[in-house]
């Protein structure tokens, strides 16, 4: 099978199933990638993140670059070997970073400098450096280096910074050198239509393996933020995986399933259980909270992680409450599962035809009867409300 194949096995409505070849495994979409940024998913072993359904990795190019370096990684048999998570990778290009340090940066033409924040030292960051490391790094999908603008920013400012974005995608192509190595593209424009149109189309020129949806869940709207999800899915090709970056939380995932997109990554799982809450159908439960001290229940009925299937609420509670460490990990374990089982369950959902009463199913329990009108339109865009 040629690498990097993707096809598509079920549709339903605008939702879809599909199997994308990687050097290190078949995968299926859609999927939620755990984020390991330094190369671990915190407190969280590769055993157990197989166990529980993970599919691939995402690491983290400009905090890897920093500490331990790209050839240290190279020469310990890149992520694969270097983390012991023998399935795909996907590393990011650094470019969430320009959003995400603004206060430590400097954008130009050439490049980003950043300000280490770990000894404050000078970093430049170019789309040829980014890719260098990614090549290093060894993960199966590397990302164009881009720039992420803030949320608000000004029409100017979006459009200079998704043209400066696409010079840099052309540099990061010219760049590239390893065949076993998947580019992806992404497509900003922030929420303005015309401009996420113009980025996308300019992007698709390239003809990639992969597009991703970049510049959204920074602070936006969720109707605004859905409605250029609805756009770009429209525009972006069939035969090609779409990913949604920085997008976790379960009623998003529904809503994007629901309109084609196929991959997603987010440490909203992660974090949520560190800081002590649990992601149930219903919402989250915040386990620091007394009450859960005397329930005997599992965190949710009918999850099958090993949280939910061996301690309970009680238990993971008082770990939490006593702020021993095994209680961030239970609920970053579970917290991944509940994720999974819900990319699962649309996948089966999807090949029988009926996302939408999967979707809706879903909306009864997460928000009873008042569901929020962005959920409403984005499944109905999708065929499904």
């Amino acid at each position: 099978m040629k690498p990097f194949a993707f096809h598509i096995e079920a549709r339903s409505g605008r939702a879809r199933v599909g199997r994308f070849h990687t050097p290190h495994g078949v995968v299926e979409t859609p999927l939620f990638m755990p984020v390991g940024t330094q190369g671990s998913v915190k407190g969280l072993l590769p055993k157990d993140l197989k166990e529980i359904g993970s599919q691939i990795l995402l690491a983290n190019t400009y905090h890897l670059l920093l500490r331990p370096g790209p050839e240290r990684v190279r020469a310990l048999g890149g992520l694969h070997g270097f983390a012991g998570w023998r399935g795909p990778w996907l590393t990011d290009s650094g470019g969430f970073q320009v959003m995400s340090l603004g206060h430590l940066r400097r954008i130009d033409e050439e490049g980003v400098v950043f300000q280490n924040h770990l000894d404050g030292s000078l970093l430049r960051l170019t789309p040829e450096r980014s890719i260098a490391v990614q090549e290093a790094l060894g993960a199966d999908i590397a990302m164009a280096f881009d720039e992420c603008p803030p949320y608000p920013a000004s029409r100017a400012y979006l459009k200079e910074s998704l043209e400066r974005t696409l010079r840099w995608l052309e540099r990061s192509l010219k760049a590239k050198t390893r065949q076993d190595q998947a580019l992806f593209g992404i497509a900003q424009g922030g929420t303005d239509p015309e401009l996420r149109r113009l980025s996308t189309e300019e992007t698709l020129r390239f003809d990639l393996p992969g597009y991703a949806i970049g510049g959204l869940a920074v602070g936006e709207p969720k109707e605004a933020m859905f409605r250029m999800v609805e756009l770009s899915t429209r525009l972006l090709p069939e035969g090609r995986p779409r990913y949604l970056m920085g997008v976790g939380h379960p009623e998003d995932l529904v809503a994007a399933m629901g309109l084609g997109v196929d991959l997603f990554d987010c440490v909203y799982p992660t974090r949520t259980g560190r800081f002590g809450s649990a992601l149930v159908p219903e919402g989250r439960l915040n386990l620091k909270n007394a009450r859960f001290l005397e329930e005997k229940g599992p965190l949710e009925e009918g999850c099958d992680c090993y949280a939910c299937q061996t301690f309970s609420r009680g238990y993971i509670a008082h770990l939490v409450r006593s702020g021993e460490m095994l209680g961030g990990i239970l609920l970053s374990l579970h917290n991944l599962r509940h994720l999974h089982r819900l990319t699962e369950g649309a996948r089966e959902a999807i090949r029988q035809g009926a996302y939408g009463a999967f979707a809706r199913a879903f909306a009864e329990r997460r928000f009873g009867r008042e569901v929020p009108l962005w959920f409403r339109e984005a499944l109905a865009a999708g065929g499904h409300w």
